[in-house]
C-alpha cells in the first residue's frame, strides 16, 4: 500500500504555471489585443523567427487616434516604450483579418524593426504588410495573400 500511495502522488502532483504581474509579458496589452499578439508571436516562431514578446515592454490599447486616416501606431517614449494603439472606430467595425493586418503591421515596427515598404507586384498590389498607407499600392490582405504577406513580414 506505501508503494500504491507513492506513486499516486507523484502522478497527481503536476507543476502549475503561476503568472504575476512581472512575469506576463501582455499585462500591459488589452485583452482584446492579446489573442492577436499571441498569434504574431505563434506565426513568427513557425517561421522559424525567435519572437519572445517579454523581449520588449510592450503596451497595447484601443483608443481613438485623433490623426486622420491613421488606424493604427507604434510609438516610442520613456513612459511606454513599444506602445502599440489601435483606433477604435477601425476596430469597431473590422473584420478579424483586418484586427489581425493592423495589430501585425504596428508589431512588424515595435518588435521587428521593420520600417514602410512600399514595394508592389506587377498588378500594383502591396507585397508587404508593411506599407504605409500614402503608397499607391493597394491592399490585398485576405485568407488567400495571408501566408505569403505573412512570410515576407518575418522575412530575415
Amino acid at each position: 500500500s506505501f508503494l500504491f500511495l507513492l506513486v499516486i502522488t507523484i502522478f497527481s502532483c503536476k507543476k502549475e504555471e503561476v503568472f504575476t504581474e512581472t512575469s506576463d509579458p501582455l499585462i500591459d496589452v488589452e485583452s482584446a489585443l492579446k489573442p492577436y499578439f499571441v498569434r504574431f508571436t505563434n506565426e513568427a516562431n513557425a517561421r522559424g523567427i525567435a519572437v519572445d514578446l517579454s523581449d520588449h515592454p510592450l503596451t497595447g490599447i484601443i483608443s481613438d487616434i485623433p490623426t486622420s486616416q491613421v488606424i493604427g501606431q507604434c510609438s516610442y517614449s520613456n513612459e511606454t516604450p513599444y506602445k502599440v494603439t489601435i483606433d477604435k472606430p477601425f476596430w469597431d467595425k473590422a473584420s478579424d483579418l483586418g484586427k489581425e493586418f493592423v495589430v501585425f503591421h504596428e508589431l512588424g515596427h515595435c518588435v521587428l524593426g521593420r520600417a514602410h515598404d512600399e514595394s508592389t507586384d506587377s498588378r500594383g498590389f502591396c507585397l508587404s504588410i508593411m506599407r504605409s498607407g500614402t503608397g499607391t499600392c493597394r491592399d490585398s490582405y485576405n485568407s488567400t495573400s495571408r501566408k505569403a504577406l505573412l512570410d515576407e513580414l518575418f522575412s530575415e
